[in-house]
């Protein structure tokens, strides 16, 4: 029996996983902290049992260390972070605070429980992304862990540098740690500031389908579930210190994913016309399609062209593969957004309400 703190557990990969492991590890205890921020949300984790919330700040270092103790840790999922990087751009401080200090203060607080007395079994995981690496050209090889990191924005920088704090706690305290690197994830849960919830719901609303530039910015797709079972693998058996690359075998353009969105966002509403009645601003409520609603914006600054996994060593040591095409996914994911439309609604807490209407406009 393991007994995990998951941070951020109630964001969107977080609360996935969270998902994942109480169904496949129903003996284990899983207790999650997380601030509740705008994109945490309680509702995430309706459904998985026995799972202990606590609305807390990972740069409190005194309530990790009596979190730690009081429900005997053994392992940290770190996935806490400040992740979108428009809102680095545009308020950078914040992503420091949490990637860097929060970082740091968890890794001090486990060193400080976990160390002690000569050290128990524990594992620190903590979950990165491929930012870190930069921006590929059209032919160049894809990321892999030995790949040099070159962050191009204020978020890929502050996670960069937790990557490091990690990999200095591990060589100079001795800290159990692993890293994974992911791909960009979609699915369930997903907080509509990203394409995919972003897209779809202006696509219900009527509303803007926005394109950064000539929306040929190409990205490694990879369904959160493939996600959470990387991790898994990794802790189970991934080797102490090391580093895996985390993707999902789906290397697409962003103006692919849109056309994808928008044709199925149109066969749903010819298929199911009840959708029309809940969704009357819709374009295809009216038979006209969905692509009608793209339109062009300039693109942000520092904005990487290309993204892609090279998953040889998680192959090859921990067994990981995607399960998911991106086909299969999207259509899971699609499905989801239509059925949990109190959810993204934000009947719950007013979040995505408020959020939408003073920035989707902007986008």
């Amino acid at each position: 029996m393991s007994h995990l703190l998951v941070t951020g557990g109630a964001g969107f990969i977080g609360a996935n996983f969270v998902h994942y492991w109480r169904q496949h590890h129903p003996q284990d205890s899983v207790t999650v902290l997380d601030a509740l921020t705008y994109a945490g949300n309680r509702a995430n984790l309706a459904g998985a049992n026995s799972v202990q919330l606590v609305e807390g700040d990972i740069r409190d270092t005194p309530l990790i260390e009596g979190l730690l103790r009081d429900h005997a840790i053994d392992t940290i999922v770190h996935f806490a972070a400040e992740s979108h990087v428009d809102r680095s751009i545009h308020g950078p401080a914040a992503f420091v605070e949490t990637n860097v200090i929060g970082t740091m203060n968890l890794l001090t607080a486990a060193r400080a429980v976990w160390l002690a007395d000569g050290g128990k079994p524990h594992r620190f995981h903590h979950v990165s992304t491929d930012e870190v690496y930069g921006t590929l050209g059209p032919n160049d090889p894809p990321f892999n862990e030995t790949t040099a990191y070159a962050p191009n924005s204020p978020y890929s920088a502050s996670k960069a540098a937790s990557d490091h704090l990690v990999r200095a706690w591990h060589h100079t305290y001795g800290l159990q740690v692993t890293t994974s690197n992911c791909s960009n994830n979609y699915g369930p849960y997903q907080f509509p500031e990203k394409l995919i919830p972003l897209f779809l719901i202006n696509a219900l609303h009527g509303r803007p389908l926005p394109i950064y530039g000539d929306g040929m910015q190409i990205r490694d797709w990879l369904h959160v579930e493939d996600h959470c079972r990387g991790i898994e693998a990794v802790l189970h058996h991934g080797r102490v210190g090391e580093t895996y690359c985390i993707g999902g075998g789906a290397e697409l353009p962003n103006i692919t994913v849109i056309d994808t969105l928008c044709a199925a966002v149109d066969a749903a509403f010819a298929a199911d016309p009840a959708l029309a009645a809940r969704f009357p601003e819709a374009p295809a409520a009216r038979g006209i399609p969905t692509a009608s609603l793209k339109t062009t914006v300039a693109d942000r600054p520092g904005h990487d062209r290309r993204y892609a996994i090279d998953e040889t060593r998680a192959r090859a040591e921990i067994g990981y593969a995607p399960a998911r095409d991106f086909k299969t996914g999207f259509a899971a994911t699609l499905a989801w957004y239509l059925a949990n439309e109190p959810w993204w609604r934000g009947v719950l807490d007013g979040s995505y309400r408020n959020w939408v209407e003073t920035n989707y406009a902007a986008r």
